[in-house]
């Protein structure tokens, strides 16, 4: 286990005391908060790499040129850009990018970028703004990990599965049900769109479209459910709802870094729409009600270590990056029989009505 020191080494923001130039000024003029400047170097970045390479894929190159593109866009985008440009699109998706002046680019990221990282226009914003948040991986949540034993890869390959072949009907049978008919007409027509694109194009060129949509596609998915998991892999079966209680938080860890304080999920279900560059202030701030609801924080790992170690049933490297906070625990062993009490399958059937959620 680990002590929390009252050391964070996750980025905040710091006003910088130097001038800026011209262009810094006018860039910072187009977005709403000049804290996500990282986003937008971020956008060019991707506009100037990734898109010239999928254009590329589908013209008529030599063989070498097209397999040079090909290595290039597949790891620049799932190695490189996959996490940053996800977490992107998290931040941009709680928090409108660009001033209303600018307020067309507020599109560039679902409709140009998403779509070279397997993002369908608008899909996720639906999913995520309109669905996951509100339900908070309660019942209705069609990304709800309470019915899975959350330390099983069977489980985790059905709750995967039924993502992955039937994620875009149960959203859509959602929003039915909560009669929210703008965000079914956003998320059904983006993922049509999208596979109708694909369709389209690989009778175009197949072998561009694999690599430039199809298989970016099949990998966000993927991640997605998997870090969802991770990311609700602990839940109290006495007071689910409660975001201290059903999520983790990980702290201290170069994810932070490359994927916007993305670590800090307790965090983010409580106040959705904090700034990213907020939540190690927050964190430190709160530490009591972290305390005070049990909340699981690790140190030093991010959810893709989560994932696996549950997977693989290391609890013992769970334990290992356990932060003790308010000194609850005296051993690994308390740590580990405390992780997996957490992690059981929850019958649905039995919640209670009184379960008290976090405003």
């Amino acid at each position: 286990m680990k002590v929390f020191t009252d050391i964070l080494t996750d980025p905040v923001y710091t006003a910088a005391n130097k001038p800026i130039s011209k262009f810094r000024q006018f860039l910072k003029s187009m977005i709403r908060d000049e804290r996500d400047l990282p986003f937008l170097y971020l956008t060019i970045e991707l506009t100037l790499t990734l898109l010239p390479l999928a254009i590329l894929l589908f013209l008529p190159v030599p063989d070498l040129v097209w397999w040079i593109a090909a290595g290039a866009f597949t790891f620049l985008n799932n190695f490189r850009y996959k996490g940053p440009f996800g977490l992107m699109l998290h931040c941009t998706s709680h928090r409108a990018f660009f001033e209303k002046k600018y307020g067309l680019l507020n599109h560039y990221l679902p409709w140009v970028i998403g779509p070279l990282f397997g993002q369908t226009p608008e899909t996720y914003y639906s999913h995520h703004i309109g669905m996951h948040h509100p339900e908070n991986n309660m019942p209705d949540d069609d990304s709800c990990t309470m019915p899975f034993q959350r330390d099983s890869f069977r489980d985790f390959s059905q709750y995967l599965g039924s993502f992955f072949f039937a994620g875009i009907v149960h959203l859509a049978r959602y929003f039915i049900k909560k009669n929210r008919k703008k965000l079914l007409v956003r998320s059904v027509r983006g993922e049509m769109l999208y596979i109708l694109m694909c369709v389209g194009l690989s009778f175009v060129n197949f072998p561009a479209t694999l690599v430039v949509f199809i298989l970016p596609f099949v990998i966000s998915r993927i991640i997605m459910m998997l870090g969802n998991w991770a990311q609700h892999a602990f839940i109290c079966p006495l007071d689910p709802d409660n975001a201290y209680k059903n999520s983790i938080t990980c702290i201290n860890t170069k994810y932070n870094h490359k994927c916007w304080n993305d670590g800090y999920h307790i965090s983010h279900h409580i106040k959705p729409n904090m700034h990213w560059t907020e939540h190690p202030h927050y964190f430190r701030k709160t530490l009591h009600e972290y305390i005070e609801n049990e909340a699981i924080v690790f140190d030093g790992i991010h959810f893709l270590h989560v994932w696996l170690w549950l997977m693989t049933k290391r609890y013992d490297l769970l334990a290992k990056h356990f932060v003790n906070i308010g000194n609850r625990f005296s051993s690994d062993e308390e740590i580990m029989a405390f992780l997996r009490q957490r992690t059981r399958k929850i019958d649905l059937a039995t919640l209670g009505s009184a379960t008290v959620a976090v405003a």
